[in-house]
């Protein structure tokens, strides 16, 4: 073993990650391998719905808190309108988050709304309108996970941001402050 070579990162949380997988993983698989054996789509939808469905919350509710240290929801208000809520583990716990979790959730959060948007292509090339129905509800419900958490990692970066910079002022104007005092 070369004693130059970084040790490898393994994954902080390997059956947290496991879980965010299977389900996108099946989900997919089902959907493009059902085809071939069953041939009746109540069958179809109902399972791969019923699979997208759990990815959906396991992501939001599980794996995005502990794998990124983010969550989101939405609310609606006293008024009736749509508000989005963002949580974020604080600045220190969201820099010790394992680099390869992280990498995983991101790079498989989009990759399978890229898969789930090709297949919508080939119902639409094979004229099976009846399949983009299935297509599309799994696309909603993997971009709504998209946006959720990329607004919620929008907000984290903000909060970082304001952080740094009130620690910054705060930092500086003790130190002035105590360098008036000693005049």
């Amino acid at each position: 073993m070369d004693r130059l070579q970084p040790p490898v990162e393994n994954y902080a949380n390997p059956k947290t990650c496991f879980f965010h997988v299977i389900f996108k993983a099946a989900a997919l698989a089902f959907y493009i391998l059902s085809a071939l054996f069953i041939d009746s789509f109540v069958i179809i939808f109902v399972v791969t719905v019923l699979l997208a469905a759990l990815d959906f919350w396991v992501v939001k509710n599980v794996s995005g808190r502990i794998l990124v240290g983010l969550r989101w929801w939405n609310e609606i208000n006293e008024q009736g309108e749509s508000v989005w809520k963002f949580e974020c583990l604080d600045q220190e716990s969201l820099a010790r988050m394992n680099k390869k979790d992280s990498w995983l959730f991101w790079w498989t959060l989009y990759l399978t709304a890229v898969a789930w948007i090709f297949l919508g292509i080939f119902s639409l090339l094979r004229f099976q309108a009846d399949y983009l129905l299935v297509v599309g509800v799994c696309l909603s419900l993997s971009i709504a996970n998209i946006v959720g958490f990329t607004k919620c990692r929008k907000d984290a970066k903000k909060q970082i941001q304001q952080f740094a910079s009130q620690t910054i002022a705060s930092h500086f104007s003790s130190t002035i402050q105590s360098a008036f005092s000693v005049v």
